[in-house]
């Protein structure tokens, strides 16, 4: 799944391509919004929220160019979920995905496009109505409004919640996925399972989990800092092999966690993948 991170890169890589741009065409392959129609209007930016994108455009003004006016913006937003992707083609290049994964594409007047493929979530609501989207998030490791603080304080408002799950949930804090919390709980030295009220280093845990993204924010992802592609992670994905810190054999499991009551089934569970060294992260 991408993580916070890659859904920075991918913003900024679409900022790049079609900031400030007019569109000639946009396709959108969802029925809710097959009809609409934005060419002419002006992609004002692209930015990442968490694992949220936001494509901010403007309709067109009179004389052409963008309207100065907020009212009336529109803002595409998306999700990637697990296999979903953002990719930029310049005029006239072949696609790298198959057609029929395509969920939406944007092309500019100079040729430059950007299609969405396998995305899990593709909307297009009022610029103004954009916290019914996004506002239930934490703070964002990778945005404006980071507040370590404000993080550290909504994890520990559930003290018995393991912090394996508590980094997940995106209310606490946005752009934690399972390749991070598994990193950042091994960095910590605590095993994942481990109840929040029981971490010993909670605001470590946090400012480790800035670091990492910040680091990776523009380079490809290597959490255990230069040990070289075939180790770009310390326990993630690792199961079986000799830890990298004491040599202990890495090991799998899972964590279980109830499904909020609005979900399809109440009572229903759903299981995280964990890695951990046993030895450098004993369970408290």
């Amino acid at each position: 799944m991408p993580e916070g991170d890659n859904v920075y890169q991918a913003a900024r890589r679409m900022q790049a391509a079609l900031g400030g741009k007019r569109l000639a065409a946009s396709d959108f392959r969802v029925p809710a919004f097959a009809t609409l129609d934005l060419a002419g209007w002006t992609v004002l930016e692209v930015v990442s929220r968490g694992k949220h994108l936001l494509h901010r455009l403007a309709p067109p003004a009179p004389d052409g160019g963008p309207s100065p006016s907020p009212e009336g913006r529109l803002s595409i937003h998306s999700h990637l979920s697990m296999e979903g992707s953002w990719q930029v083609y310049g005029a006239g290049e072949r696609w790298r995905k198959p057609a029929h994964t395509a969920r939406a594409a944007l092309r500019a007047e100079d040729g430059t496009s950007a299609v969405g493929f396998s995305l899990g979530v593709l909307e297009v609501i009022p610029t103004a109505e954009e916290g019914s989207v996004v506002g239930h998030l934490g703070p964002d490791l990778l945005g404006p409004d980071w507040d370590a603080a404000r993080a550290e304080a909504n994890l520990r408002a559930e003290p018995e919640r393991a912090v394996g799950l508590a980094l997940l949930d995106q209310r606490n804090l946005a752009g934690i996925g399972n390749i991070y919390r598994c990193e950042v709980c091994f960095l910590g030295r605590v095993h994942p399972a481990t109840p929040v009220g029981r971490v010993p280093d909670l605001p470590g845990i946090v400012a480790m989990a800035k670091r990492l993204l910040e680091a990776n924010k523009a380079r490809p992802r290597n959490t255990v800092g230069g040990f070289g592609p075939r180790n770009s992670t310390w326990v993630y994905g690792r199961a079986g092999q000799p830890c990298l810190r004491c040599r202990t054999r890495i090991e799998h499991a899972t964590l279980a966690e109830p499904t909020p009551g609005t979900g399809p089934l109440l009572g229903e569970t759903r299981e995280r993948d964990i890695w951990f060294c046993p030895s450098c992260q004993p369970l408290l």
